[in-house]
């Protein structure tokens, strides 16, 4: 039994059949109960095919991140596709890895899909932040349907940006380390996103306004994994440094397994502060503090956003939702 099946025995069409289905205003009534009593009586179950047909709209919403098995990652697509069926929609999700040819491909899978709109989270779908042929695949999937994009900012008509002030937050937790004697603050990072770009400039600037040097050799990229950023760490033994500002928590951990191989004091001898308030912060020995980016606020703006667009209000769409990050202190920090 099928779509077409209920709307031969209902005698109306199967746009008909879609439109009761989803409850739309546009079928009377009587209609209405004439169908679904076909529909109960045969035991039809729609499926979201047969929730599009004639409405020019699948239900679907197409979610795109780079690794869900990352701690940020994980929380937003959870907390998005909650949200999504609260507004009886259902979700496609693709991790497109980091690779641009990658990223494009499944940006153009979803798109065949006739999602009603995409959700890509993480910066690196930002680019830089410019206006770079690297986005160029962002700014035509907005020209379909709408693009709404998480922990990044791109300044594009149809894409609508929710991220936190990740330059603020890393100005002021810089500026705290130095007001409490930190001269040496390595910057530890694992990509070059447009979240990281940001990070990194309000950790330079933050020096520079207390008139220290931006020094080379205390901004190190590294791979994201605790054991990683350890050893390295630990084979640096030309590299100097009294404090840690680390833009994932991940790093920030590594960082406390090396102070604890070293036998230092956490934070006397060294200072640590992650980023992400993710559950690695409460799980390290000690507990780290971290910068918490509001992943969840991100995810409920983003939905607010979408379903304004989808109901036709575009003109309600904040395309630049910007909101501040906040330190959750823990063991790692003495200011």
């Amino acid at each position: 039994m099928n779509i077409y099946d209920i709307a031969e025995l209902a005698g109306v069409s199967i746009a008909t059949v879609s439109r009761v289905v989803n409850d739309s205003p546009r079928v009377s009534e009587r209609t209405k109960q004439k169908v679904r009593t076909v529909m109960d009586e045969n035991g039809y179950t729609p499926n979201v095919f047969a929730r599009g047909l004639g409405l020019d709209s699948m239900k679907i919403i197409g979610i795109l991140c780079p690794d869900v098995s990352d701690a940020y990652m994980a929380t937003a697509v959870a907390h998005l596709e909650s949200r999504m069926h609260e507004h009886g929609y259902d979700c496609i999700l693709c991790c497109s890895g980091f690779e641009q040819s990658v990223k494009e491909k499944y940006v153009s899978l979803l798109l065949e899909k006739r999602i009603d709109a995409l959700i890509m989270v993480g910066s690196t779908y930002a680019g830089t932040g410019e206006a770079d042929k690297n986005t160029k695949y962002v700014r035509d999937a907005a020209k379909q349907v709408p693009v709404f994009l998480i922990n990044g900012y791109l300044d594009c008509e149809n894409v609508s940006c929710a991220y936190g002030d990740d330059y603020q937050a890393t100005y002021h937790v810089t500026s705290q380390m130095i007001e409490t004697g930190r001269r040496r603050i390595l910057f530890l990072c694992d990509s070059r996103s447009y979240s990281a770009t940001q990070k990194l400039a309000g950790y330079e600037a933050a020096l520079k306004a207390n008139g220290l040097p931006v020094l080379g050799d205390l901004k190190l990229y590294v791979k994201n994994r605790i054991h990683t950023v350890r050893d390295i760490l630990l084979e640096r033994r030309d590299l100097r440094f009294d404090s840690v500002l680390a833009t994932d928590d991940g790093l920030a951990v590594g960082a406390i397994k090396y102070a604890n191989a070293k036998l230092l004091k956490i934070p006397e001898d060294l200072c640590i502060t992650g980023f992400n308030n993710s559950a690695l912060s409460i799980c390290s020995d000690p507990e780290l503090s971290s910068i918490d980016n509001r992943v969840e606020e991100l995810c409920n703006i983003t939905v607010d956003n979408m379903m304004k667009a989808l109901l036709g209000e575009k003109a309600e769409v904040t395309r630049n939702n910007r909101i501040p990050c906040r330190l959750i202190k823990r063991c790692t920090t003495d200011f």
